[in-house]
């Protein structure tokens, strides 16, 4: 069995982030020449208006992750993936094609929309991904994401126009490669009753035929987790026979808060999920958005370019690492050891930026430092838990939320740091960021669930458990 077309899928998928990524750091390169008075706009931007511009793109997906939820489960995760590809197409042409301050707003608004798609890319990947990889996989979410903004940075020393047609090129490409590579999730497909379809795509993502064993067995799986109730009560060894013996009638559909209600484990994973969620409370996305102000004060005499594109290079490339170690050393460590090393990297930052007792390569090393100690949580965990922790029935909605959760936090991280760091003074900003990241730390040590290699249905009862091991893996 081999996961090339697994792997290939989730990049495809994950380009949705990529793009994401290159939405979210263009005002970093472009916020001093908008302010001055060589713009290319029509009026140099406010400081209000500069506010907005690195904001208003964590703000739209508050509205987008709702209804590309919905769409999930109405028309399929491949079509509401390649409708998210179009969002970044339309911001990149009005951004080509005009050049007032009010435009140029708006199209950051609408390139946010596609924000939502991150509700999308990991439930896609949880659901064509064996449990082997899944990990490494979802992690993809972020480490497209870096990639983008890393590209970003690289280009902000380019033509504006150059940048701008770059951005729209890579954008339409993405739309073409969704309808040509991706099919659509089996899960989805069994929830329609459309059980041929269902096994050619295992069988495409499984590169194995159509009646091969591996395909055989992961859709009874499938028919195991869609029908009956897996998470109430641990089956005996006689228990688990007979219902392998004789097929299991079909329960009847419930709507979510009929299941969310009745369902202890969907509710641990929403309370458990949501506070690791709050990690990004731990700040990277501000500096990454603000970027060039921050390396430009933080590191005066060394290049603000260099710095910048050294942080996305890092983000990616430990991003990578964090994507393995979910499947080798587990999610549970990965997040718990990231927070501590996050809050004691703030606050030495915010010791050196108020009294500068070293020099300023020191300064540097310590925001990579804290760069990839979020990303190898709070970067990377949340988006591997969100892709598993669900039952199928109601993983769109869940995921909604979650995500939802997400991006308010990320506009509010985004929205008050510059009035934070002009008020309260930057060092003060990572005392902050430190508290977050102690505070996930010990939340992550007692309620984190390890979800390694487990099933969805193992997931469960892990769930219902509160987390205490001995959860058999009931794959077949």
């Amino acid at each position: 069995m081999s996961i090339l077309n697994q792997v290939i899928g989730t990049i495809v998928i994950s380009t949705l982030s990529f793009n994401l990524g290159l939405v979210f750091t263009w005002p970093s390169g472009t916020i001093n020449m908008f302010m001055s008075n060589d713009t290319k706009l029509d009026r140099p931007i406010t400081e209000s208006e500069m506010n907005l511009l690195g904001s208003l793109s964590s703000l739209a997906p508050l509205i987008s992750t709702p209804v590309l939820a919905y769409l999930m489960d109405a028309v399929g995760r491949k079509h509401t993936a390649v409708a998210s590809f179009i969002v970044p197409v339309i911001t990149w042409v009005l951004i080509a094609t005009m050049n007032k301050v009010e435009v140029i707003l708006t199209a950051m608004f609408i390139g946010g929309l596609g924000g939502g798609a991150l509700v999308v890319v990991p439930v896609y990947i949880g659901e064509i991904c064996q449990e082997s990889i899944r990990g490494t996989m979802a992690a993809c979410t972020i480490i497209l994401y870096s990639i983008g903004m890393m590209v970003s940075y690289i280009m902000a020393g380019l033509e504006y126009e150059i940048v701008i047609y770059s951005n729209l090129s890579m954008a339409v490409l993405g739309v073409i490669s969704a309808v040509v590579v991706l099919k659509e999730s089996p899960i989805y497909l069994m929830k329609k009753d459309r059980q041929q379809e269902a096994v050619k795509t295992i069988a495409y993502y499984r590169k194995t035929s159509l009646n091969s064993k591996e395909v055989l067995l992961e859709l009874e799986s499938l028919k195991r987790i869609l029908s009956p109730e897996t998470e109430l009560q641990t089956l005996s060894p006689e228990q688990e026979k007979l219902n392998q013996e004789h097929e299991i009638k079909p329960k009847k559909k419930e709507s979510v808060w009929q299941h969310f209600k009745k369902s202890p484990s969907t509710r641990r994973g929403l309370f458990v999920s949501t506070v690791i969620i709050l990690s990004i409370f731990q700040g990277l996305p501000a500096l990454q958005v603000y970027a060039e102000p921050v390396f430009t004060k933080a590191t005066p005499n060394i290049s603000t370019k260099l710095g910048t594109v050294l942080m996305a290079l890092v983000t990616v490339i430990f991003g990578v690492l964090a994507g393995f170690l979910s499947d080798i050393l587990g999610r549970k460590p990965l997040m718990t050891y990231a927070s501590m090393v996050l809050g004691v990297t703030c606050i030495l930052l915010g010791i050196q930026l108020q009294i500068q007792w070293a020099p300023q390569w020191v300064t540097m090393c310590l925001l990579f430092l804290y760069a990839i100690s979020f990303t190898f949580g709070a970067g990377t965990v949340p988006y591997v838990l969100i892709s598993e922790i669900f039952l199928p029935e109601v993983s769109s909605i869940m995921s909604m939320i979650i995500i939802e959760i997400g991006w308010v936090v990320t506009f509010l991280v985004v929205f008050i740091y510059q009035p934070c760091e002009i008020y309260l003074g930057t060092g003060l900003v990572f005392y902050l960021f430190a508290a977050f990241g102690f505070a996930l730390g010990v939340f992550s040590i007692f309620f984190l669930p390890e979800t390694k290699g487990l099933t969805v249905d193992a997931i469960q009862l892990l769930l219902v458990r509160g987390g205490k091991k001995n959860v058999r893996n009931n794959s077949f």
